[in-house]
């Protein structure tokens, strides 16, 4: 579904202006040349891409009419990061606008494990609620909640300023629409096989409920293939991924009707958000008033098609493409009303590519994991030869958080923690594997993203009462999927640059665009943004700074 689509189909229930409803769709960058106002913007929009890493952008920005060419006419990062080492969905939202790492917003990863709660599911799921009974942390099982984000997102302190400031979230995932929108936000809403949905118990307004059937409506009917554009040619090539004739790397984007998944894995996903975002702007007059709105909008189809594909096919090529187009028909209806706003553009992770092709493509070290390292296998391995109980080790991948059972006397931890420790550290695809006290005692980093050690990057994630007892960081390269399967066959999470670095964008019409190569941060896009709101902080609460957005000896960054 096209932003184009929706938009004409909401035109009439919403009253849109003629102006807006017919708008002519020209999405070349608009001029910057005249000096940016001094005064706030009436509005921020903040789009986050998942899996949009440094190196996707980089690689397609030559391609690029649209959207991402409007924002590459403005300040351009093309080295940010999501610094810390838990480079997955939950944790990387989380850091955006909050101007916090993990360890101080709580999100460790996407999932974690509390084994004294009080169900027998002991994962529990960043953006839920476990205390609702009846629950698990299964997809469609939990209830969802902003409960376990520690520290106030931007939208949070623009409410507690001004009441009458106006904050809405809408994403793909849950998890992205709740870690960005925090805890006030006037509308918090994310996709679903019904189209939109929100916390349980939150009815949509009347233009998120028109706007979810008219996604619904989108989501049940069949899609062709897209046609492959002349640019994507080159990366047209059939990658096997197993030995029953699976293979990616050719694929077309096209679905059944119903199938929701694939749907996500599409840029109808992104152009669905896109347009609910446009149509609710528009139906609560946001930068309309006195003050500064906010406008929230995360984009997840590049992250379904990076797990489904991989990061270097057709598939990602049609996706990267057509982002662009929406992104541009979004920013040219925004436009159309006369609206003072200013946009950022940044991801909650990068990602890798399938080892398969990486060993194609000039990486013959790529591999996959090896199953022993599963916390699964490896706590039984463990148990059985040291005589201990089962389960002894609990985790959610091959990677990351490991948690010793809690039935283990302090005498069985120390011969378990041992015995883990020195399998762990011996495996040739470990990097390394820290203790929760190993972590605890490491002072967190202060230098530039890109000179810390992989320890510093762990360290930004640790956060004691919920991070695991050790921390698994896998050597560069590996994909941690012992078993490539549909829809899964590449992933990210690592503490290495290809998932920490993406790209941060700034534009607004009038400020003259410049890149800065140096590393900054995803923590440093909240006090930026505040500043020009002309929102104070309190800079002892945020890891991030200020990023000046003036070339020249003024600066945006106000005391």
């Amino acid at each position: 579904m096209s932003i184009k689509r929706l938009t004409t189909a909401l035109a009439t229930a919403l009253c849109l202006t003629a102006a807006s409803a017919g708008l002519a769709q020209d999405s070349r960058p608009a001029s910057t040349a005249s000096a940016p106002a001094a005064t706030a913007p009436k509005l921020l929009v903040v789009i986050a891409v998942d899996q949009l890493s440094a190196d996707l952008f980089s690689e397609y920005r030559s391609h690029f009419t649209g959207g991402f060419a409007r924002l590459a006419s403005g300040v351009v990062f093309p080295s940010g990061y999501q610094a810390h080492g838990a480079t997955e969905t939950c944790p990387g939202h989380s850091t955006i606008l909050t101007g916090n790492h993990p360890a101080r917003t709580g999100i460790v990863a996407n999932n974690y494990f509390d084994l004294a709660v009080g169900r027998e599911d002991k994962r529990v799921y960043c953006a839920e609620d476990e205390r609702v009974e009846g629950t698990a942390s299964g997809s469609g099982k939990y209830a969802p909640s902003v409960e376990h984000l520690l520290v106030p997102t931007l939208g949070d302190l623009m409410k507690a300023r001004d009441p009458a400031a106006q904050v809405v979230s809408i994403a793909g995932k849950d998890r992205a629409a709740i870690m960005m929108g925090g805890r006030r936000a006037d509308e918090l809403m994310w996709l679903a096989p019904t189209g939109l949905t929100s916390y349980r118990g939150t009815a949509l307004s009347p233009t998120a409920t028109q706007a979810g059937a008219a996604i619904a409506a989108a989501i049940a009917q069949p899609r062709p293939a897209m046609t492959l554009p002349r640019d994507c040619a080159a990366r047209d090539i059939a990658i096997a991924t197993d030995a029953k004739g699976g293979s990616v790397g050719t694929g077309r984007l096209a679905r059944d009707g119903g199938d929701f998944r694939r749907f996500m894995a599409s840029p109808e996903a992104d152009g669905a958000v896109l347009a609910t975002g446009a149509a609710i702007r528009a139906a609560r007059k946001m930068g309309e008033g006195p003050g500064t709105d906010l406008l929230i909008l995360g984009l997840s189809a590049t992250d379904y098609v990076g797990h489904g594909a991989g990061t270097e096919g057709s598939e990602m090529c049609l996706q990267m493409l057509a982002l662009d187009r929406e992104l541009g028909d979004f920013f040219a209806r925004i436009d159309a009303t006369g609206i003072d706003y200013a946009a950022v553009l940044t991801a909650d992770h990068g990602g890798h590519d399938l080892p398969e092709r990486n060993r194609q493509n000039g990486w013959p070290e790529a591999q996959r994991v090896d199953p022993a390292l599963y916390p699964a296998v490896l706590g039984k391995a463990v148990a059985e030869k040291l005589g201990l109980p089962q389960p002894l080790l609990y985790g959610d991948g091959p990677f990351g958080d490991l948690y010793f059972s809690k039935a283990l006397t302090p005498t069985q931890r120390k011969a378990a923690m041992a015995e883990v420790l020195a399998r762990l550290r011996a495996h040739p695809q470990v990097e390394v594997a820290l203790t929760a006290e190993e972590l605890a005692a490491h002072p967190m980093p202060t230098r530039a993203a890109d000179l810390w050690s992989v320890k510093d990057r762990i360290r930004a994630s640790f956060y004691a009462p919920r991070s695991g007892d050790i921390i698994l960081a896998l050597k560069p390269r590996v994909t941690p999927i012992a078993e490539p399967g549909a829809g899964y066959v590449a992933t990210h999470g690592s503490v290495w640059d290809y998932d920490r670095r993406v790209p941060i964008l700034f534009w607004r019409k009038g400020l003259a665009g410049f890149e800065q190569s140096n590393a900054v941060m995803t923590v440093d896009i909240l006090p930026t943004l505040a500043a020009l709101a002309g929102l104070e902080l309190d800079r002892s609460k945020i890891d991030g700074r200020c990023l000046d957005l003036i070339s020249g000896p003024a600066s945006s960054c106000r005391p």
